[in-house]
């Protein structure tokens, strides 16, 4: 799975993450109790996890959106956005 970066120091920014599920936050553990970078949405292509959208605390979710968007993520990996939970 490709984690994809909106916003903060890694801005467009991207890593390859193993698993099958996508930690809510990034990085998982950092020690200080506030993370980074929390997850926004996934693509999923035939059922599967292909990418996850980690945006920087405090970035509104349209803002996130639009720069999703114009990246292209979804097309990119041929993939359906779908919220997190």
């Amino acid at each position: 799975m490709r984690a994809l970066f909106v916003g903060g120091t890694v801005d467009n920014s991207e890593l390859d993450l193993e698993g099958g599920t996508a930690p809510r936050h990034y990085p998982p553990d950092t020690g200080s109790g506030t993370a980074r970078y929390r997850l926004h949405h996934v693509g999923l292509r035939d059922g599967d996890l292909v990418y996850a959208v980690y945006a920087a605390q405090g970035l509104a979710d349209g803002e996130i959106e639009r720069v999703a968007e114009e990246r292209g993520y979804a097309r990119r990996f041929e993939a359906e956005p779908q919220l997190s939970v």
